[in-house]
């Protein structure tokens, strides 16, 4: 089921951060959180590109659906 609205999308991401702190965000404080929008596109890149293909493939729908998110306002 996709994210209704930005929050949610964003906690996803920190879900999806946490699954997968270990394996591809090592390299970052264990406490960390992405902020904003561009910190949260960061971290999905960095799963993708680090973790396995099930990571890829959800790192990647929750891109698509944090990219329009963001665009929805200025559409309107």
């Amino acid at each position: 089921m996709a994210p209704a609205s930005h929050s949610e999308i964003a906690e996803a991401v920190n879900e999806l951060a946490d699954q997968y702190r270990d394996r591809c965000l090592w390299f970052l404080r264990p406490d960390y959180y992405p902020a904003s929008d561009t910190e949260r596109l960061r971290v999905l890149d960095y799963i993708a590109r680090h973790g396995d293909l099930a990571a890829y493939r959800r790192a990647g729908r929750l891109k698509q659906w944090l990219l329009l998110s963001t665009s929805a306002p200025s559409a309107a």
